[in-house]
């Protein structure tokens, strides 16, 4: 038997194009002692593959390299099993690949048949504990306090702000449209959400911020980073979970000066969701009472076909996507 997988066929040249990835027919492997093989369900796509694609070897993960099946989380059933520990018939979530089938590896979780598969890749997977971690672990933030979520209608983005504003803060969050602005704002409980493509960004942040931000939760780069710095209060936490807007740059922007982070006593702190997979049980935890508080809300935006990826990726850099992006296979 054959599946159908997509491959990085050549290094990207700044934008994802379609023509960078080819579809291929691979053959079904015969499972040995301890494999198991997975049906892919559901395949999320996340700002991260672009920087997957880098030929870098100093980044948390290695490159995607030429010729290899594109790399992604993803939701599955086992089909086949040779390990005990994943049984035939159990659902899956882990690190998948763009394709139908995929060899299952010890790092995949069994998890509940009951609970809903877009639900798991928008909220309680590497969506949530990426949430998670930059606020309530590295953020460490404080009722009172202002935060800023740049992106903040993206999957990471909404839970962040929706859980600064469980724990008492003022969020205020940057979308790319009108629509997503009204949705943070009238669904999820934002203080208020700006439009970074407003012509007053400045004068709209310094309105929606009149006491400056404590957190800046940085998903995206561009022009509100540098805003968003220069208002940093004294002892502010900025939390770079994210640069979505330059991924695709060739030379990365010039960052600020760091004269405000020393006399202003700043943080800033980089992080990755692989280096603090220890925290996932917690952030599970913490994330089913936000949810069963109906502090949480989430919204998908699903795509069908594997093949609908190679263009649906760039959904995530042109924020036409509402809400998670996930593939339905």
């Amino acid at each position: 038997m054959t599946y159908k997988a997509i491959q990085l066929s050549k290094r990207p040249n700044g934008d994802l194009t379609p023509d960078i990835f080819e579809t291929v027919e691979l053959e079904t492997p015969t499972l040995e002692e301890g494999q198991f093989l997975v049906k892919q369900t559901y395949m999320s796509l996340d700002p991260a593959m672009r920087t997957w694609l880098n030929p870098r070897e100093d980044s948390y993960m290695p490159p995607v390299q030429i010729g290899e099946v594109m790399r992604s989380y993803g939701v599955g059933e086992v089909v086949e099993s040779r390990n005990p520990d994943y049984p035939q018939g159990a659902r899956v979530i882990g690190t998948t690949g763009w394709a139908e089938y995929v060899l299952g590896n010890e790092e995949m979780q069994v998890v509940d048949p009951s609970l809903d598969p877009e639900a798991l890749l928008s909220v309680f997977y590497v969506t949530g504990l990426t949430a998670y971690v930059g606020l309530i672990k590295i953020g460490r933030p404080q009722a009172g306090e202002t935060i800023l979520v740049s992106g903040a209608a993206g999957s990471v983005g909404s839970l962040a702000g929706q859980m600064a504003k469980a724990e008492g803060l003022r969020v205020v969050g940057t979308a790319g449209s009108d629509e997503k602005c009204r949705w943070l704002e009238e669904e999820l409980g934002f203080d208020k959400a700006i439009n970074y493509k407003s012509d007053n960004l400045a004068l709209e942040l310094d309105q929606a911020c009149p006491n400056g931000i404590d957190l800046f939760f940085e998903n995206t780069g561009g022009p509100i980073q540098a805003l968003a710095y220069k208002r940093m209060n004294r002892f502010g936490r900025i939390l770079v979970c994210g640069m979505i807007a330059e991924y695709n740059f060739e030379q990365p922007a010039p960052g600020p000066n760091w004269m405000d982070i020393n006399l202003k006593g700043l943080r800033v702190e980089g992080f990755v969701v692989p280096d603090h997979l220890d925290k996932a049980q917690e952030a599970t935890e913490a994330l089913t009472k936000y949810v069963q508080n109906g502090q949480i809300r989430y919204r998908t935006h699903v795509i069908e076909g594997l093949d609908s990826a190679k263009e649906g990726i760039n959904l995530l850099f042109s924020g036409e996507n509402q809400g998670k992006l996930l593939v339905k296979l």
